[in-house]
């Protein structure tokens, strides 16, 4: 049954408009964003298949084009719509960190550390550079590796932090894993980055783990 034979108050966009988005599903925000299924499927049960053939959310907005366009009822234009999406939500978020103080925007920190970091199938290596008032000023991915190890040399995130002339920085890594516990690996370089940073007067002011959709921070832990 389509969509639109169903009781009004139970369509997602009428939902929606009525309860607020965080009143739907998974599902049913995807049929939003669909907006039409494919023969013998309603949008809702389309969302259904995305999650169940990708996993999770993660898994289908990490997905690679194609992946993404093999799917029936999907094709280049859906994932260029939704990479658009992603990519909207990322820099709103990014305008709030850098007209406000990061440390007064932890969860706006984590998820913009999970829209930058945390769908990506390797694991990756960030840095968010900071003003002297813990503004955002950029952010950059600066290593990139396999599915379980990116080298990070100490050196390169020094010479970054120069350039951009930072006061501070915020560290993150993710676990492709799904775990986002801390490995003495990481709790190691952790200090590592730390004290190569504090020779040039720069703050490690926190230091994330990006497992979605779990996000752990050392300061949080008393490990800064």
């Amino acid at each position: 049954m389509a969509i639109t034979d169903w009781p009004e108050d139970q369509r997602p966009r009428e939902r929606l408009i009525k309860n607020g988005a965080q009143a739907l599903s998974d599902a049913e925000l995807l049929a939003v964003f669909l907006r039409v299924g494919v023969k013998g499927k309603s949008a809702v049960d389309l969302g259904r298949d995305m999650i169940s053939r990708f996993g999770s959310l993660s898994g289908l907005f990490s997905a690679g084009i194609k992946d993404f366009s093999a799917m029936h009822g999907l094709g280049d234009a859906k994932y260029a719509q939704m990479q658009a999406v992603l990519e909207l939500a990322k820099r709103a978020i990014s305008e709030e960190l850098q007209s406000n103080t990061s440390l007064s925007s932890p969860q706006a920190v984590k998820n913009y550390l999970q829209l930058m970091i945390g769908n990506k199938p390797h694991e990756s290596f960030a840095v968010l550079f900071l003003d002297i008032k813990n503004r955002l000023i950029a952010s950059e991915e600066l290593f990139r590796g396999t599915l379980s190890h990116a080298s990070v040399y100490p050196r390169e995130v020094v010479k970054a932090a120069l350039q951009h002339n930072a006061a501070a920085i915020i560290l993150a890594h993710n676990h492709p894993s799904g775990s986002c516990e801390p490995s003495n690996a990481d709790l190691s370089l952790t200090q590592t980055l730390k004290q190569a940073l504090s020779l040039v007067d720069v703050r490690v002011l926190d230091h994330f783990i990006v497992a979605n959709p779990n996000v752990y921070s050392f300061a949080e832990h008393g490990q800064i």
